[in-house]
């Protein structure tokens, strides 16, 4: 999907119809071209109305590209991983990254994903201030400030969905709520990653000071925004670490419950089995088709249920005394 906008004289977001980027000759001039799970043709159309090669436009379609900055002579590529939230079954939700990459020219800026997220969206509903299309470092900037807030905000999600499921589970230890725990892990495993390479994308855009082609311009204000996402960004890795390891702890107290509660029902059966095996014994000996004593006697058979319901009593208890039972 191919969408194009551009802030207009009264700083306004305008959205430019198809049948008028469709046609020979448009001016991409402080344009904004997101790209959203493109296809060929489409690629190799803005590739056209661009200049920028079609390699370089489909490199954040691969989800498996790690974070990085490069900077050629027209462009610089700025590829970083976004957090992606979907929505799973019963009000449970299940987080992952993708690329993004951000494509900055001299006069256009070009943003390519395989999904359409929330990132780019909020621009696009005027949720973020100070937005335009012609000012390319600040939009950038912006950018990265955004995925910093998104990143921190779904983390706090997943702890609040963590203290959820741990309730749960102190009422009953289920495989959902486990396999739910272990989701969240696992996607605390990709935040920390993709913030790892965040960071050091942002240290190297801190490093640089925008002048490696004059395209990315350095500007007070732009700057202070930039060290806000690099506080951010750190921020965030260190909550996913945290959440990280009080999962992890989690996991194994709960692993380590389980197997202790499994033991328990174990000791307990196999205490109930001896307890049942000596009636279970005496019965058949005395089942048996020969002489046993007491044979000719009417007290004989009271004579050994009480003695069965006697010795299985006092093993009963020595168990119990031994906590075995």
């Amino acid at each position: 999907m191919i969408e194009i906008y551009k802030t207009d004289a009264e700083n306004r977001l305008i959205q430019i119809e198809e049948s008028v980027y469709m046609e020979s000759g448009f001016d991409t001039k402080d344009c904004w071209i997101n790209l959203t799970n493109p296809s060929d043709k489409e690629v190799e159309f803005v590739a056209s109305i661009s200049g920028v090669e079609d390699d370089v436009l489909k490199t954040p379609l691969d989800d498996e590209e790690r974070s990085r900055l490069e900077v050629e002579d027209d462009y610089t590529l700025v590829l970083v991983d976004i957090p992606v939230i979907e929505e799973g079954t019963e009000d449970y939700y299940s987080y992952f990254t993708i690329p993004l990459g951000a494509i900055i020219k001299k006069d256009l800026f070009i943003t390519v994903s395989l999904k359409d997220t929330a990132i780019t969206r909020d621009f696009i509903r005027n949720r973020v201030k100070g937005f335009a299309t012609y000012k390319k470092t600040r939009f950038l900037f912006q950018i990265l400030n955004n995925i910093a807030t998104k990143y921190l905000a779904y983390l706090k999600q997943i702890d609040k969905a963590s203290q959820r499921i741990q309730n749960e589970l102190h009422k009953s230890t289920k495989n959902k709520e486990l396999i739910q725990m272990l989701d969240l892990e696992n996607s605390l495993v990709y935040f920390s990653t993709s913030l790892t390479g965040n960071d050091v994308v942002i240290s190297r855009l801190m490093q640089s000071k925008f002048n490696t082609n004059n395209i990315l311009k350095s500007y007070p204000d732009d700057t202070e925004l930039l060290e806000d996402v690099a506080i951010d960004t750190k921020q965030a890795m260190e909550m996913c670490s945290i959440y990280r390891d009080i999962l992890s702890g989690t996991m194994d107290a709960y692993a380590s419950v389980i197997s202790n509660n499994l033991n328990i029902v174990m000791k307990v059966l196999t205490s109930i089995t001896l307890v049942i095996s000596i009636p279970t014994l005496i019965a058949s000996l005395f089942g048996m088709n020969t002489w046993v004593p007491g044979q000719g006697s009417p007290w004989g058979f009271w004579g050994v249920l009480g003695s069965s319901g006697i010795l299985s009593l006092a093993l009963a208890l020595y168990l119990k005394k031994k906590k075995l039972l």
